[in-house]
């Protein structure tokens, strides 16, 4: 019985690490910087949900793949934006249907990246286009730059832990190789 609850404090102290690491890695100056990511609440939303994304399948993709470490990485996303929601002011009565539908927007994103992942064409640029990008056109250099990012960290994370490839600075080397001023 003791077994039991060691194991889940420690699958959840992983999923908070995790979580920090995907927090980090969406927080870099370069997407902002770099790849003209609007440094928006929703701009920055939008970079957390690819790099949840990312995280998450990379562990799919490796051998240790826990569902419970999974879900309880979404459920510090999930508690991560209600308390983000509680910050910017957003009342009591309405933080349960905003945090609902930041979590269906993850949820719609996430289906639409692994989709766009799996084929080759430019549904994953149109997918950032629209969300991150806010439908404006105009970013498609930086669309495609972050659709190149997004692919190799793709394929970095299903064979290296993610918090170690933002620990030993990976993504941040991808940020530059895919154009993003360097900014660690």
């Amino acid at each position: 019985m003791l077994h039991w609850f060691r194991r889940r404090a420690e699958v959840q102290r992983t999923a908070e690490k995790l979580y920090g690491s995907v927090v980090a890695a969406a927080r870099n100056p370069g997407f902002y910087r770099g790849m003209g990511v609007p440094d928006t609440p929703e701009g920055r939303f939008e970079l957390v949900a690819l790099h949840l994304f990312l995280m998450l399948e990379g562990l799919k993709g490796q051998n240790a793949a826990d569902p419970e470490l999974a879900q309880r990485t979404i459920e510090a996303f999930v508690t991560d934006m209600d308390d983000c929601m509680r910050e910017m002011g957003v009342g009591d009565m309405v933080v349960g249907k905003k945090v609902k539908r930041a979590a269906a927007a993850f949820y719609e994103r996430a289906s639409i990246y692994r989709a766009a992942l799996a084929g080759q064409g430019s549904e994953l640029e149109a997918g950032i286009v629209q969300y991150v990008f806010e439908g404006d056109g105009a970013a498609r250099d930086g669309a495609a730059r972050l659709g190149h990012y997004a692919r190799a960290a793709a394929e970095l994370s299903s064979k290296t832990p993610f918090d170690k490839l933002v620990a030993d600075g990976s993504f941040a080397r991808l940020l530059k190789a895919n154009g993003a001023e360097e900014v660690s």
